[in-house]
């Protein structure tokens, strides 16, 4: 007995769906006959079809095999377009703050001056100034160059650039005994080879400074010397630095593309 009433709802259901179906299908047509009989040679659609079609295809599954107007994808943008309209109106608001002129104008000097810089170096630039901007509001800001520039700067030009330069940095290696050991690692940029090296436990800035007269001795002193802000230099190393012919010893804070490390 329970078998055969399960059958006869079963029956009922997949009539009514049948039927369901069916009338979504004519309404359907219909609307589209409706559409395609309008006295202009290009139907038109206006806002009532598409708001029809995206209601249409939100409570009827098979809606794709009856629509012959418009390809499906339109309907898909249209529902898009409707739900961007939608928020977009429900999230009005003052939104972000506006940039001032003088940053964007700053930004716009900066990349017309510097064509190789991109977005991270003059954010840096701007935050050593005291400037409080985003990396992504100055790329926005940032001009836009042409499909046939170059990318960067040629091969021979950054080597002149880093011809006379070396950085020097620490890095630390542990022990089997839990002590710390500090290597200090002297680099030439003109053909990124190792100038000099030396190990201690107690890095201080008078043995910096030794091992820099170790590196370079009588006169082949690089003119840059590119180090980070650590306080392990202290106020001894800068000075000793530069009465051995570095023009520049440090590096500006808030500048981390721009600081050499191993």
């Amino acid at each position: 007995m329970m078998k055969m009433l399960g059958n006869f709802v079963l029956f009922i259901w997949l009539k009514f769906k049948v039927t369901s179906n069916l009338a979504a299908e004519n309404l359907a047509l219909r609307h589209q006959l409706a559409v395609m009989k309008r006295t202009n040679k290009r139907p038109k659609i206006r806002m009532v079809d598409r708001l029809f079609w995206v209601l249409l295809s939100r409570i009827w599954t098979p809606w794709r095999k009856s629509l012959i107007i418009v390809k499906s994808d339109t309907v898909v943008y249209w529902h898009r377009k409707g739900f961007k309209l939608f928020w977009k109106f429900k999230s009005k608001g003052p939104g972000r703050p506006q940039v001032s002129r003088e940053i964007s104008d700053l930004v716009r000097r900066m990349a017309a001056a510097n064509p190789n810089w991109g977005a991270p170096r003059i954010h840096g630039e701007l935050l050593s100034l005291g400037f409080e901007v985003s990396e992504r509001t100055v790329s926005n800001l940032m001009p836009r160059h042409p499909p046939n520039s170059k990318p960067s700067q040629t091969w021979r030009t950054f080597l002149k650039n880093h011809i006379n330069k070396c950085s020097i940095d620490f890095f630390t290696v542990p022990t089997v005994t839990f002590n710390i050991l500090f290597v200090l690692v002297i680099l030439s940029h003109s053909r990124r080879k190792v100038v000099h090296f030396n190990i201690t436990s107690n890095p201080t800035a008078e043995w910096t400074t030794q091992q820099i007269v170790e590196a370079f001795p009588w006169d082949t002193a690089p003119k840059y010397l590119m180090r980070d802000r650590d306080a392990i230099y202290g106020v001894f190393f800068p000075q000793s630095s530069e009465k051995h012919g570095h023009q520049r010893s440090g590096l500006g804070p808030a500048k981390p593309l721009a600081k050499p490390f191993c």
